[in-house]
C-alpha cells in the first residue's frame, strides 16, 4: 500500500516536472518571438508567403497605407472566400509592415433604400465596380449589390483597387479563383502606385502616321499612374530618345531619356537615320513595345462597298525587326473565335434593323500562358491581324503571349475582304491552320542593326555615343496596331475616348487595356513585381458530382467516424490507465 502511494506520488512529481518544463518551453518561444520574426508557411503553392519584391515594396513605405474594403455582407460562397482570403492576405501584409491598416465594410448595411443608393453612387464614383448577385433568403432569392473591391488611402492620395478578375466566359468558380491568384500583385500594385514619388519617363512616338493623341488618350491614362508619359517626334533627331550625362570629368555619356517607348500602328516609311535612333536607344537599355502591322486593311471602305482590299505595308522596319529576332508576315489571319459586328437586316419604319455577326477578321485572342504578361488576362479584340515568326539569334528567348484559336485561317496577301463570309455560318473545315502568333516578347542579348556598317567617324563620335550590342534587354512585338487604339464616340458635338478594350458596338469590355498596361510594366520592371501576377493559387474544391453520388458513404464518415474514433481512444485510455496501475 505504502510502495502503491509513493508511485503515485513520483507520477504527480513527473507529470508537474513536465508540466513546468512545457510552460517554460512555451514562455521562452514567446520571449524569442517578440524579438526575432519567422513566419513558417506549410502550404504546397506557399500561399500565404509573400514575394520579395513585395517585401521590399513595403520596407520602402513611411506612412500608413490604410484599406477600406467592401466585401462584408451575406455573400454566396464564392464571395465569402475571396473576402477571406482577401482579409488573411491583408494580414499578411500587415505582418511585415506595421503601415499596414484596413477595415470591412458592408456598404448595404443601411435600411433605408436612399441611403445605400446614395452610398452606391459614391464609390461608383470612386472608381469601384459593382456585381449585381443573387442572395437566397427565407422568401426566395433576393438581388443584391456588392462591390469587390478597396478604396486604398496614402498620405493625401486614394485608389479604387477592385479585387474581381474580368473574364468572358469564364465560370465563377474560375474568376474567384483567378481573383485570388492575383490579390497580392493586385495589393501590391496599389502600394506601389500610390507611393512612387518618381515615375519612369515613358514616351509615345509620333511623325510616321502611329495613332493620335486621342486613339491612345485612355491607355496613356492609365499608364499616368505608373510613368510619366510623354510624345516624342524622332524627326531624324539624333538627340530625340538620348541626351548627354557629363560625368564631372569633362567627359560625357550618352544615356536614354525614357524608360521605353511605344510604337503604336505606323503608316509610313522610316528612315535610316530614324531606325538609327531607335536602334541606339535600344543598345543603351531602352525597351520598346512595337505595334506595326504589316498589311493595311480598313473596314472605312465597306461601309459603301462590299468589298476592300488588304495590301502589305512596307515600312521600313523588317530588316530592323529581323534582327531583333522577329519577323511580320504579309498575310491576314481568319479565326472563327471572333469580334461580332453589326449589319443592317431590315428596317422599322425609318429606324435600321441590325443584327451582330460573327467578322472572323477581327479574332478575339484567349491566352493560356502562365506568363506574368497574359496570365489570367481577359480576352483580348483585334482588328486585322497578321501573323509573326520568330527568328534570329540564339540569345534571345522568344516568348509567344498571345496567338490566334485553333480555328484559324491564313490569307495571303494581296487579299480580297468581302462582306459575303457572313452570309453563311464559317465552315470549320476552312479553318485548320495551326493557331498563330501575333505577339511575342524577346528577351536577351540584343546587337545592333548598324554593327559593322558604320564609319568610324560615326561610330567612334563621343556625342553619338555608337553601342554594338546591350545584354539582358527586352521588347515586345505586337502585328496589329489597333489593339491599343480605345474607340471614341460624340458627346456634345465633340469626340470623347471610350475605355480601352471597351466595343461600343457590343457593349462588351475587352483585356486590351490590362495587356497594354502588363507590357509596359513588364518591360519598366525592374522589380520583379510583375512575376507574381504568375502565382497559381489552387483551390481544391469538391467534386460535387462524386459527392452526391458516395452521399451516404461521405454522410456516414463524417458523422458515425468522429464517434467511433472518441469511443476507440477511450477504450484505449482506460485499458492504458489499468495497466499502470494495475502494477
Amino acid at each position: 500500500m505504502e510502495k502503491t502511494a509513493k508511485k503515485q506520488v513520483n507520477i504527480r512529481k513527473d507529470n508537474l516536472i513536465q508540466f513546468v518544463l512545457a510552460l517554460a518551453i512555451i514562455v521562452l518561444v514567446n520571449v524569442i518571438g517578440s524579438y526575432v520574426f519567422t513566419r513558417f508557411d506549410l502550404t504546397s503553392e506557399k500561399r500565404y508567403s509573400l514575394s520579395e519584391s513585395t517585401k521590399k515594396l513595403l520596407r520602402e513605405t513611411d506612412d500608413i497605407i490604410y484599406f477600406k474594403v467592401y466585401l462584408e455582407g451575406d455573400f454566396p460562397a464564392g464571395f465569402k472566400l475571396l473576402s477571406r482570403t482577401t482579409r488573411e492576405m491583408l494580414d499578411e501584409f500587415r505582418a511585415y509592415s506595421d503601415n499596414i491598416e484596413y477595415e470591412f465594410i458592408n456598404p448595404s448595411a443601411a435600411e433605408n433604400a436612399k441611403t445605400r443608393e446614395a452610398i452606391y453612387e459614391r464609390l461608383v464614383q470612386q472608381g469601384l465596380e459593382p456585381t449585381d448577385i443573387n442572395v437566397r433568403k427565407k422568401q426566395g432569392q433576393e438581388q443584391q449589390r456588392i462591390f469587390p473591391g478597396a478604396i486604398v488611402s496614402y498620405k493625401s492620395r486614394e485608389i479604387p483597387l477592385n479585387l474581381m478578375a474580368d473574364q468572358l466566359g469564364a465560370q465563377p468558380e474560375a474568376i474567384i479563383n483567378n481573383s485570388i491568384q492575383a490579390l497580392e500583385y493586385n495589393i501590391s500594385n496599389a502600394i506601389r502606385k500610390l507611393s512612387t514619388s518618381v515615375k519612369p519617363k515613358i514616351a509615345f512616338t509620333y511623325g510616321h502616321g502611329e495613332l493620335t493623341p486621342l486613339e491612345t488618350a485612355d491607355i496613356r491614362f492609365a499608364l499616368s499612374d505608373f510613368y510619366t508619359v510623354e510624345r516624342v517626334k524622332l524627326e531624324e533627331n539624333i538627340n530625340a530618345l538620348t541626351e548627354r550625362k557629363d560625368n564631372g570629368d569633362g567627359t560625357f555619356t550618352t544615356v536614354n531619356k525614357y524608360k521605353a517607348i511605344v510604337i503604336a500602328k505606323p503608316d509610313s516609311v522610316f528612315s535610316e537615320k530614324d531606325k538609327f535612333i531607335i536602334d541606339q536607344f535600344v543598345m543603351k537599355g531602352g525597351r520598346i513595345l512595337w505595334l506595326a502591322d504589316p498589311v493595311f486593311a480598313t473596314m472605312d471602305s465597306l461601309m459603301t462597298t462590299d468589298k476592300t482590299m488588304g495590301i502589305t505595308r512596307d515600312i521600313n522596319l523588317n530588316d530592323q525587326l529581323f534582327k531583333y529576332g522577329v519577323r511580320l508576315n504579309s498575310n491576314l489571319l481568319l479565326d472563327i473565335n471572333a469580334l461580332p459586328i453589326p449589319m443592317v437586316t431590315g428596317r422599322s419604319g425609318n429606324q435600321p434593323q441590325f443584327t451582330f455577326f460573327p467578322w472572323n477578321y477581327f479574332p478575339v485572342l484567349t491566352s493560356t500562358s502562365r506568363h506574368p504578361v497574359v496570365n489570367n488576362l481577359n480576352a483580348v479584340r483585334t482588328e486585322f491581324i497578321s501573323s509573326l515568326d520568330t527568328v534570329g539569334s540564339p540569345a534571345i528567348r522568344k516568348t509567344i503571349l498571345l496567338k490566334t484559336s485553333q480555328y484559324t485561317r491564313i490569307a495571303p496577301t494581296p487579299v480580297i475582304i468581302s462582306l459575303d463570309i457572313l452570309r453563311s455560318d464559317p465552315d470549320p473545315a476552312d479553318y485548320t491552320d495551326t493557331p498563330q502568333p501575333v505577339a511575342v516578347l524577346n528577351e536577351g542579348r540584343f546587337e545592333s542593326l548598324f554593327k559593322n556598317r558604320l564609319t568610324p567617324e560615326i561610330t567612334e563620335a563621343p556625342e553619338i555615343g555608337f553601342t554594338e550590342s546591350v545584354e539582358n534587354n527586352r521588347m515586345i512585338v505586337i502585328s496589329d496596331g489597333d489593339i491599343i487604339k480605345n474607340q471614341v464616340r460624340m458627346n456634345n458635338g465633340s469626340l470623347e475616348p471610350l475605355p480601352l478594350g471597351y466595343d461600343r458596338h457590343t457593349g462588351q469590355t475587352f483585356g486590351n487595356r490590362d495587356f497594354i498596361m502588363n507590357c509596359i510594366n513588364y518591360l519598366c520592371d525592374d522589380t520583379g513585381l510583375m512575376s507574381v501576377r504568375s502565382r497559381e493559387l489552387r483551390l481544391r474544391a469538391l467534386d460535387v458530382t462524386k459527392a452526391r453520388a458516395n452521399l451516404i458513404g461521405w454522410q456516414l464518415i463524417n458523422i458515425a467516424g468522429p464517434v467511433l474514433l472518441i469511443i476507440v481512444f477511450g477504450m484505449a485510455q482506460a485499458a492504458l490507465r489499468r495497466r499502470r496501475y494495475s502494477r
